[in-house]
């Protein structure tokens, strides 16, 4: 059991570094945008940089484990996000700091998946749940952490130090790997669809840049239409190509299953309006409301400690609701969370802002728990890989396109007042338009039947059994 733990702790190492920088860049925003003297809105290009390599390299991660051994390529993809970390960290242009995002994201998309199959495949069954515990912890603690630490090291040293932050992280946790972690291999390789990750990595990546660079001074409007458009073509090109083989890299028969597609297509919806708050809520406490980024992180964590309470409730609560109605009382209880951001003001007692924060925090994470565990209710063991796969490459373009969004509604509404500068107004405006878009997938939450997810759930079982 020692070993097993050991091993976890080297996932869950790597696991931490990644969750960590994901919250801290939030918080440190406006201090970038003013020591590159870029403006705020611009940086949406190296968030979603960063999502759109995951988004790219997520399919091929099982793959490359395969084909080159997982621990040649954990230890790889942790090597690659620390010296990326450090490109971030000597950034000197906001070209160079997208390309250091678009490289973490790299490294991301095959340490993550890569770490989670090492487990699968090395701990014994007995052992799996002990592991699991282990590993969730930093998913826990580090959006808690990110917002106050991004935003102290902000304020009393310097942005860069947010990146240097993973450099120790990343060294112990590559000579962990290098030591600790076996070089395990599937018994039977398949075969990569080359053809599917060209036209869906070319294609994704084209579209969310396009769909980022819309808006004043981001690059044209032709540049944005142009690419958004060829993003598109290669994105159907693909759904042509997935029917035509056997071992698609994203395979779409699965959106065949009711519980899968609602899920999915639901969550997408969702996951826009969630990607937004990280840009706008830390934009909005500094440039609207002149705070620092330690005081902001402060404030912005609270969201991440409503997330953490709500998984000790959301069984139960599952239980008793059933999925299709925690949904779509959730999707409105969201919704309107997400609203009441609109109400801040410079003005607002903090901590009235806590206490909105934390339910926010709480009601959206019983949203995604509620959302990935229907997603998988119905899908068969052999579906599993492929199912898991085509929801992370989702989750990662959904985020990169809530920021866009946030970024694009922001820039319409200073334009359209004729400023060139950011107003607190400007955010309240677009805290309404999110609120909406997060409304959107009750449509579809209502098509599920009421025992949807049933097994899974446990809804309308028998309190003895």
């Amino acid at each position: 059991m020692n070993q097993t733990r050991a091993l976890t702790l080297v996932v869950a190492a790597a696991l931490f570094m990644e969750s960590l920088v994901s919250t801290v860049i939030a918080t440190s925003l406006a201090a970038m945008a003013a020591d590159l003297k870029v403006d705020p809105l611009t940086l949406k290009l190296a968030f979603t940089a960063y999502y759109v390599a995951l988004a790219m390299f997520i399919p091929i991660s099982g793959w490359c484990a395969d084909r080159f051994g997982a621990k040649t390529v954990f230890a790889s993809a942790i090597a690659v996000f620390t010296l990326a970390s450090v490109a971030c960290a000597l950034a000197w242009d906001l070209p160079s700091l997208i390309a250091g995002r678009f490289c973490q994201g790299l490294g991301g998309a095959m340490m993550l998946p890569v770490g989670r199959l090492i487990l699968l495949r090395a701990i014994a069954k007995r052992d799996m749940v002990a592991a699991m515990a282990w590993l969730s912890i930093p998913t826990l603690f580090a959006p808690i952490m990110g917002p106050p630490v991004g935003g102290f090291i902000t304020t009393y040293y310097h942005w860069r130090g947010i990146f240097w932050l993973n450099v120790p992280v990343g060294v112990v946790g590559l000579l962990l790997a290098l030591a600790l972690v076996p070089q395990v291999r599937a018994e039977r390789m398949q075969p990569l669809d080359w053809t599917g990750f060209v036209l869906t990595g070319l294609g994704l990546s084209l579209t969310i840049v396009g769909f980022t660079l819309a808006g004043r001074g981001s690059g044209g409007a032709w540049t944005s239409a142009l690419l958004t458009l060829t993003g598109s073509a290669l994105l159907l090109a693909y759904v042509r190509h997935a029917r035509r083989v056997e071992h698609p890299i994203i395979d779409l028969s699965l959106l065949h299953i009711a519980s899968f597609r609602i899920s999915l297509l639901g969550g997408l919806l969702f996951r826009v309006a969630v990607g937004a708050l990280p840009f706008l809520l830390p934009l909005m406490l500094q440039v609207g409301f002149g705070l620092t980024a330690f005081a902001s992180g402060l404030l912005t964590f609270a969201a991440a400690v409503g997330a953490v309470t709500m998984k000790l409730t959301a069984g139960p609560i599952l239980r008793r609701y059933g999925f299709r109605q925690v949904l779509c009382v959730n999707a409105l209880i969201s919704s309107a969370m997400m609203a009441a951001i609109a109400g801040f003001s410079a003005h607002t007692p903090h901590a009235l802002i806590v206490a909105v924060l934390l339910l926010g925090g709480f009601f959206r994470s019983l949203q995604f728990t509620s959302l990935n565990t229907l997603g998988f209710a119905d899908i068969e063991l052999s579906q599993m890989s492929r199912a898991t796969s085509f929801v992370a490459v989702v989750q990662q373009l959904s985020l990169s396109v809530g920021v866009a969004l946030a970024a694009l509604l922001l820039d319409l509404f200073r334009s359209s007042a004729g400023r060139t500068t950011l107003q607190a107004g400007d955010f309240s405006r677009a805290f309404l338009a999110i609120g909406l878009v997060a409304l959107l997938p009750l449509l579809m939450y209502r098509r599920l039947a009421p025992d949807a997810g049933a097994e899974v759930s446990g809804h309308g079982r028998s309190e003895t059994i």
